[in-house]
């Protein structure tokens, strides 16, 4: 049998502390690495992901796509599972990234459904569901 590929997750944060907590125990048992790239947060964010060890660096915010691609940069593995610091993975999405964790193709990108909350409301109507995002990548493409 195949040894499972090892996944980094990686974040991007700035003033975060009300999500990231969720965020990084909803990746705990499916990932082997997360990544927190701050943009220098005035809020417990730091001490938050401290707490949960994850590994934290810190750098001035470039814009969306420069800091996401330096963020990136950082893991250690070969895939990279990319998440935004209020979103959380579900058990169902979680059991299924473990399925699939021994055969990660690097030629392939998965994407996810996203389901948006909207001022508390879960919304799964006017095209803002399933909103698929990709979301888990070979780190060299």
């Amino acid at each position: 049998m195949s040894e499972n590929q090892k996944i980094s997750a990686v974040i991007i944060t700035l003033n975060e502390e009300e999500y990231i907590e969720k965020c990084i125990k909803s990746l705990k048992d499916v990932v082997d690495e997360i990544v927190v790239v701050d943009s220098f947060s005035t809020d417990r964010t730091q001490e938050i992901c401290e707490r949960n060890h994850v590994t934290f660096k810190q750098r001035e915010w470039e814009g969306y796509a420069l800091t996401k691609n330096w963020a990136n940069a950082q893991a250690s593995h070969d895939f990279i599972l990319s998440i935004d610091a209020d979103e959380m993975i579900s058990e169902t999405l979680a059991d299924s990234i473990k399925l699939i964790k021994v055969n990660l193709n690097s030629n392939t990108v998965y994407s996810f459904n996203r389901l948006n909350n909207y001022c508390g409301k879960w919304i799964k109507h006017a095209g803002w569901y399933p909103d698929k995002k990709i979301r888990l990548f070979a780190k060299n493409k």
